[in-house]
C-alpha cells in the first residue's frame, strides 16, 4: 500500500513536528526523501524534507522549522526501516544541517543496480513496477523560495509516496536471488558516509585541466579561483553561477592586464566585465607578481607504482570480475571495485582468511566470492612475482 498524495500534509511549526515524530515512531517503515538549493545558494542547505508512512507523506518546511532534532530518535532507530532512493547526498546532508544519523537504511536505488536493472531511477523504477509516471518538472527548482506552491509540494510528496511499496517489491526480488544480505551489507556502510568538511584550497587542484598548466598559470588560475570564491560567498551564489570554467582557463591563457583585454573572451558579456573585471585583472596582477621560486606545481601522484608482478594480478583478478559480472548480470563494479581489486593484488592472499585484512571488503564478498577471488590468483607457486 503506498502514501496518498491526496493525504499529503505540510508541517510548518515545531508543535506539530513533535507530534508528527511521536505517531512516526510506532511506524515501521518510512520513506525519506528532501530537497535542496546547491544549484542556487553558496552554502546549500535542506529546504523541504519529505517523510512519509503507509497511508500519508508529510512536506517538512524545513525554512521555517529548523530544529528537526525531534527526528534524530527516528532515523536512530533500529526498528524503523528508513527508506531513500539514491541516498548517498541525503544522508550526508542530514548529518550536515542537523546531525541526524541513521540506522536501518535501504536504498532503492541501490537494490535496484544489485537486481541488474539497466534503469535505476526512480521514474523508471515506478513505471516499471506500478505504472505511475512521475513529473520531474520541479527537478531543478529553487526551493528556497518561498511560498510553497500546491504544484512543488505535490511534487515533493510524489517522491516518497511510493517508496514503501517499491523497497517491499525490490527485497522480495534480492531474497530469492539470494542477494538480499549483499544489499543490507552495503546500505549500512551507506549509512555511514558523511560529508567532507569545507575545502579550503588551492582551489586549483580541483580545476579540471589544471594539470596540464605550467607553473606561472597555476599562479594565475589560483588567484582567479580565490576571487571567484570571495565573490561567490559574498553573494551567496554557487561559483559556477559567478564564473564559468571556460572563461577562466581563456583569462588564465591570455592573462589580461587590462578590461580591454577581457573583452571577446567568451562567457564574459560586458556586464560580467563591468561586475567582475577589475577584480579579475588585480587576480592576473597577483598571480604575474609571484617569484618564481615560490610558483606553485601541480603534486605528482603519491600512489607508487604497482610492480609488474601486481599489475599481473590485478589483471586476473579482473578477469574473473569480468566473467563473474556477466554471468550474474550485474555491473563489474558492483562485485568489486577498482580500488578493492589493487588492494587484493597488492596483498596477494593464497587463503580466504587473509582478505580479513581488507577492512573495506564486505563480507558477503568475502563469503560469496572470496574462494574464487583466491583461486582467480593461481596456485601460491605459480602466481606472478618473487614473493610466492
Amino acid at each position: 500500500m503506498s502514501a496518498s498524495l491526496a493525504s499529503s500534509r505540510l508541517i510548518e511549526t515545531a508543535d506539530d513536528l513533535q507530534n508528527l515524530a511521536r505517531r512516526l515512531a510506532r511506524e515501521k517503515h518510512l520513506a525519506v526523501d528532501l530537497e535542496a538549493d546547491s544549484l542556487f545558494h553558496y552554502q546549500e542547505k535542506i529546504c523541504l524534507l519529505q517523510l512519509a508512512d503507509t497511508e500519508n507523506c508529510y512536506l517538512l518546511d524545513t525554512l521555517k522549522i529548523t530544529d528537526c532534532s525531534p527526528l534524530g530518535p527516528l532515523f536512530e532507530d533500529p526498528g524503523i526501516q528508513k527508506i531513500f532512493h539514491g541516498s548517498d547526498y541525503d544522508v550526508r546532508s542530514l548529518y550536515r544541517d542537523y546531525h541526524i544519523t541513521i540506522r536501518n537504511l535501504f536504498d532503492t536505488e541501490l537494490a535496484a543496480r544489485f537486481l541488474g536493472r539497466r534503469e535505476t531511477g526512480l521514474e523508471a523504477m515506478l513505471g516499471m513496477h506500478f505504472q505511475v509516471q512521475l513529473d520531474k518538472k520541479f527537478q531543478r527548482t529553487d526551493w528556497s523560495k518561498r511560498p510553497l506552491t500546491p504544484p512543488m509540494l505535490e511534487y515533493g510528496a510524489s517522491d516518497v509516496a511510493w517508496l514503501i511499496p517499491l523497497a517491499r517489491t525490490l527485497e522480495e526480488n534480492l531474497a530469492a536471488l539470494g542477494r538480499l544480505e549483499w544489499v543490507l551489507e552495503e546500505n549500512d556502510w551507506l549509512s555511514r558516509v558523511r560529508p567532507q568538511p569545507p575545502y579550503q584550497g588551492p582551489w586549483f587542484l580541483r580545476f579540471k585541466g589544471a594539470r596540464q598548466m605550467d607553473p606561472r598559470s597555476l599562479a594565475v588560475l589560483e588567484r582567479v579561483l580565490a576571487f571567484r570564491q570571495e565573490r561567490a560567498e559574498a553573494r551567496d551564489r554557487p561559483v559556477f553561477k559567478v564564473l564559468g570554467a571556460d572563461p577562466i582557463r581563456e583569462v588564465v591563457e591570455i592573462k589580461p592586464q587590462s578590461l580591454d583585454q577581457l573583452k571577446g573572451i567568451k562567457g564574459l558579456s560586458p556586464k560580467m566585465i563591468d561586475r567582475l573585471g577589475e577584480g579579475l585583472i588585480e587576480a592576473v596582477r597577483q598571480g604575474l607578481a609571484i617569484p618564481e621560486g615560490d610558483l606553485p606545481r601541480f603534486p605528482r601522484s603519491r600512489k607508487p607504482p604497482a610492480s609488474a608482478a601486481v599489475g599481473l594480478r590485478v589483471k586476473m583478478i579482473k578477469q574473473w570480475r569480468e566473467n563473474k559480472a556477466l554471468e550474474l548480470q550485474l555491473e563489474p563494479g558492483l562485485l568489486l571495485n577498482n580500488a578493492l581489486i589493487d588492494q587484493v593484488a597488492l596483498l596477494n592472499p593464497t587463503r580466504v582468511e587473509e582478505l580479513d585484512r581488507i577492512p573495506e571488503l564486505r563480507n558477503w564478498q568475502k563469503q560469496t566470492f572470496g574462494e574464487e577471488i583466491v583461486q582467480a590468483l593461481g596456485a601460491p607457486g605459480q602466481r606472478p612475482g618473487k614473493e610466492n
